[in-house]
């Protein structure tokens, strides 16, 4: 028999483990969140899961078709996922998505009018709430290579052959060479993508890769020269010593432009954590947080006045880019056809 004092002491034990997981964090809660890699600095989801005593679960992805592959294949248990505005119709019509309730999300007001403006994918934003806007760019390593244009025509300079990759992104290599072309992003008329393969074609043998995953990486030891991607990945690979030997540029002709958003996924089990959570982001001083990691620049107005880092571009840098929208199921289709002809020549 366990003694009056013994069960004291025990007691004791229970109610400081208690307390103790409460401080950590452990109250049970948990919100499972589907990102873009590199998107948000661990401490800003440090900080979030300290306040509100919540655990966040973090799988990354590195482009939209991933993403989406993922969840229509099964890949359940999400609560909040950050596509581009062309996925986000898409979820929609799938019914993929939850519909909001902007009440709980207040600090909305804090994203810049102009950008939601721009928004033709969920116009209302009763399916998404917009959190960073840029584009894919050309990074090159000025040390390394000279003479070139700031023109979607780098890749096909064979001096570089064997140096260049392009992301693994349909949307975004397909949007390129359509805009090469004097096209749009979204042009789905066979004889133009049929061009744009036919330029993509003649890229292909200048490049070692398509690839979406270790780009920056690869660029940053010098194994690379000429990427297409984002800033954020590529000088976030580098030493700020080194930073000046990128020569990171937008097209002339124009690129594929994005517009993240944070949305609940329609079998979310944390919603009110989701909602928090999308809240919290919104924030000025954390939307200025997560700009100055990025080296972005901010559509949470407030946040603007808040950051430290000087972005890697203004909005007036995207002034030839265009967002990519939904294809609509046919167009859809057709994209595929042209993408896998490109990557596994059928």
């Amino acid at each position: 028999m366990v003694s009056k004092s013994a069960r004291a002491a025990l007691a004791l034990v229970v109610l400081g483990v208690l307390v103790l997981a409460s401080a950590c964090g452990g109250s049970g809660q948990k919100l499972y969140l589907y990102n873009w890699t590199y998107y948000i600095p661990d401490d800003v989801i440090e900080d979030f899961e300290r306040s509100h005593g919540v655990d966040v679960i973090v799988d990354s992805y590195s482009s939209n078709e991933e993403m989406y592959n993922k969840l229509v294949a099964g890949g359940s248990g999400y609560d909040i996922v950050v596509p581009s505005g062309d996925y986000v119709s898409i979820m929609i019509a799938e019914g993929l998505l939850k519909e909001l309730d902007l009440s709980r999300v207040p600090n909305l007001a804090n994203v810049d009018p102009s950008a939601i403006a721009r928004i033709g994918f969920d116009p209302d934003n009763r399916y998404s709430v917009p959190f960073m806007m840029g584009a894919a760019g050309v990074s090159v390593n000025s040390s390394k290579a000279e003479g070139y244009a700031h023109s979607w025509s780098i890749f096909g300079d064979e001096r570089l052959r064997g140096r260049m990759t392009m992301l693994d992104d349909m949307r975004e290599v397909l949007g390129a060479a359509l805009k090469f072309l004097g096209y749009s992003v979204n042009d789905v008329d066979p004889a133009h993508l049929e061009q744009a393969r036919q330029v993509v074609e003649s890229w292909k043998p200048n490049l070692v890769k398509f690839d979406a995953e270790a780009f920056a990486k690869s660029f940053a030891s010098g194994e690379f020269w000429v990427v297409q991607g984002y800033a954020e990945n590529v000088f976030l690979e580098y030493d700020e010593e080194r930073r000046g030997e990128i020569d990171f540029f937008f097209p002339q002709e124009g690129m594929p432009m994005y517009l993240d958003s944070f949305c609940i996924l329609s079998g979310a089990q944390n919603v009110d954590t989701a909602y928090q959570f999308i809240d919290y982001m919104l924030s000025p001083e954390i939307a200025a947080r997560v700009s100055d990691y990025l080296m972005l620049p901010s559509p949470n107005v407030p946040a603007r006045e808040l950051m430290t880092v000087t972005p890697n571009y203004s909005f007036d840098d995207l002034a030839a880019g265009e967002f990519k929208e939904d294809l609509g199921l046919e167009g859809l289709k057709l994209y595929n056809k042209v993408w896998r002809q490109i990557r596994v020549g059928n």
